[in-house]
């Protein structure tokens, strides 16, 4: 995805029983402050990682991601524990065997500009109290990250980045592409050495590969970038074989036996000399100016070029200044990738449709007169939402400027105003939703309209079912992401009230579901009918209501039809519930379609204990912000979080000034180093379960 894979280097000397490399890890925990990014981002982070099926390009995702840490950086106090911010990643598939990285791979954070370049270069200088800093400066390459580790200096391993943690053991395949060599040459190489690099598919192979495809009326490839891709990640490897893959190192990972070099640029050399590919374009620049001559020339010769780059990536060269830099939760503070300008096109919009996502959002999309940009013919271009309609002013039958922004997808940049004709047309956004026919509705203050039929709109019915069976919701048991697909898609279930009707023969006749795991899941299914009230509002996947406001929700109006009759100034007078949340949670069950799926349920047997007016000393936490980090062994992370609930706190994903109290356990990382520099209060574990007692 975008971003180049990084790793942290710190420069020690090896003992016989050391590891050989110490990396501190970073707080790898999922942070989500603002839920309609979060996840369209993690969407394409399923879409890319896990299926090799995107349907957006990189410089889509880079857009989101940056709206999204704006966002976050306006609003601390909502960043939560699964941001794609605060995440490095995300899961591999089960198709191949698992390979455990003894060092986290990591990801870049992005510049688009010279000013932003210069940003960097400044906070590095700042941080280091020094007046100028030596970079290394490499291409970025457009391919799949991979980790190859010697051993004795023969190939013993080699694994996909996954989800930065955990890859894909891939080892079958790398055998088979030969510039990487099955033993390193020379000498003085460790005994063990995980290797970093790019695996990526030439132009040229590219183009033959596409060739064939044609002759063969088969799918040809969008790029050079997915070819390289879907090619390591065959099942059988002479199909790899076929397919001239080759790879550049950037770096190395995880090391036993040696000492390391004081600088990066060294490294490089060292892998040279013991038989690995390395760009032949690195070079070592001094500052900032440095740098963007580096840029500048490699824009220039970046057509000609044997391989697909869209990018540049600086680097700090000593590893001693980059120990003293560290990172952030996702990314290094001594390094960043610098993206080239996007590729512009002339064509004409045809028509303005909208499509409704998986989490109801209703995008305007451009049909073009078809273009070809950068590459690849384009018929189709995102408008983002209405008010980039209006703010762009683009009316059916205009002229417009296509850009493929970050080489890759398309959008409207501008319009060209003296071409419009006499009848172009302006953009409506649709009252109703094309799918389900509910009310679109667009949130006071919010730029994205949405379909308010999330229960029953087809295009949000696979992660309104994710969503109502995971386990801080209804917790199915056995109800995956691919079971949820499967039951979908051969039309078993259409919401999440179908769970309940299904029959073991139902579920046995699916891939990979047996006589004993459909009856498991009819077994869980039952089971997950008593459930609470709060757990089934957070269930119903109303935006914004997570699990702290649905507790809220449940604990002011007793049950669900008073939450349901109620209107927004009563809704208002919940603590931590403002006029957005209340918009949402309003809208939703005004929906026909979804107040006809909740009767289902209900009359399917979900119910949940009556509840009393509980008492203000029975919630003496009320006011209270608590943070929990660290591993916790006395209990679960998800136990720790219900009780404090119930006692009134709030449980936050971050630490701030309006914190009360930090949790740390085992392996507490920059929370608790924050909460410390803040002077919040921290209990360890044996504190907080004496803190708990003093309240039963």
């Amino acid at each position: 995805m975008p971003g180049v894979i990084i790793f942290i280097l710190n420069r020690v000397t090896l003992s016989k029983s050391s590891c050989g490399f110490i990396c501190i890890m970073p707080d790898l925990k999922k942070v989500s402050p603002i839920e309609q990014l979060r996840d369209e981002i993690a969407h394409h982070n399923r879409l890319y990682y896990v299926l090799d099926a995107p349907e957006v390009p990189d410089a889509e995702y880079d857009r989101l991601l940056r709206e999204l840490q704006q966002l976050e950086c306006e609003h601390p106090e909502r960043i939560t524990l699964d941001s794609p911010t605060q995440r490095v990643g995300a899961e591999p598939i089960k198709a191949f065997g698992q390979v455990a990285h003894k060092l986290a791979m990591l990801s870049l954070d992005n510049a688009f500009s010279d000013e932003e370049v210069a940003d960097f270069d400044r906070r590095v200088r700042e941080r280091l109290d020094v007046q100028a800093i030596e970079y290394v400066a490499e291409p970025k390459l457009d391919g799949l990250a991979i980790s190859i580790r010697y051993e004795a200096g023969v190939l013993v391993q080699a694994a996909t980045r996954g989800d930065g943690l955990t890859g894909e053991d891939v080892t079958h395949n790398i055998r088979t592409i030969n510039s990487i060599p099955l033993r390193l040459v020379g000498d003085g190489w460790p005994r063990v050495l995980e290797v970093r690099g790019e695996v990526y598919m030439p132009k040229a192979s590219f183009e033959r590969l596409n060739a064939k495809a044609r002759e063969m009326g088969e799918k040809e490839f969008a790029n050079p970038r997915n070819a390289a891709a879907g090619s390591l990640r065959q099942l059988d490897p002479r199909v790899t074989a076929k397919r001239s893959l080759s790879m550049y190192c950037y770096g190395i990972g995880f090391v036993e036996g040696m000492v390391l070099p004081e600088t990066h640029s060294t490294v490089l050399e060292r892998l040279k000399q013991w038989g690995l590919r390395v760009s032949p374009e690195v070079s070592v620049a001094q500052g900032l100016a440095g740098v963007l001559a580096y840029y500048r020339l490699l824009s220039e010769k970046r057509s000609s070029l044997a391989y697909e780059i869209d990018g540049v990536v600086y680097k700090v060269n000593c590893l001693d200044q980059r120990e003293m830099l560290g990172f952030v939760a996702r990314a290094p503070r001594w390094a960043i990738a610098h993206k080239f300008p996007a590729q512009e096109e002339m064509t004409r919009v045809l028509d303005i449709e909208v499509q409704v996502g998986r989490t109801g959002a209703i995008t305007p999309v451009a049909r073009l007169e078809p273009v070809f940009v950068g590459g690849v013919t384009v018929s189709n271009a995102t408008l983002h939402n209405e008010d980039e309609v209006r703010r762009k002013d683009v009316h059916i039958g205009d002229t417009v400027i296509v850009r493929r922004a970050g080489d890759v997808i398309p959008e409207v940049a501008s319009v060209v105003l003296s071409r419009r004709p006499k009848d172009a047309r302006s953009f409506v956004m649709p009252r109703q939703c094309p799918v389900c026919d509910s009310d679109v509705i667009r949130a006071e203050g919010e730029t994205i309209a949405r379909c308010s039929g999330g229960l029953y709109c087809n295009a949000q019915r696979k992660e309104a079912i994710k969503h109502f069976a995971s386990r801080k919701a209804m917790d199915i048991d056995g109800l995956g992401d691919k079971l949820v697909e499967q039951l979908s898609d051969q039309g078993l279930i259409h919401n999440v009230a179908g769970l309940f009707n299904l029959t073991q023969t139902q579920v046995a006749g699916l891939e990979r579901m047996g006589e004993k795991s459909s009856a498991n899941l009819i077994v869980a299914l039952e089971k997950s009918k008593q459930t609470t009230l709060a757990k089934f509002l957070y269930a119903l996947g109303i935006r914004e209501v997570g699990e702290t406001t649905a507790q809220t929700l449940a604990n002011y109006f007793l049950s669900l039809e008073a939450i349901m009759l109620a209107e927004i100034d009563a809704l208002q007078q919940v603590s931590e519930v403002g006029p957005v949340v209340a918009a949402h949670v309003q809208a939703f069950f005004k929906q026909p379609h979804n107040r006809e799926v909740i009767d289902k349920l209900q009359q399917a047997g979900v119910s949940w204990p009556a509840m009393q007016p509980i008492k203000q000393d029975e919630q003496p936490l009320t006011g209270q912000t608590i943070v929990l980090t660290g591993a916790l062994t006395e209990m679960t992370r998800n136990e720790a979080k219900e009780r404090l609930l119930a006692l009134g706190a709030k449980v936050a994903g971050s630490v701030s000034k309006k914190t009360s109290l930090v949790v740390a356990g085992a392996d507490a990382g920059t929370k608790l180093s924050k909460a410390e520099s803040l002077g919040i209060k921290v209990l360890d574990e044996t504190g907080f379960i004496a803190f708990l007692q003093g309240y039963e």
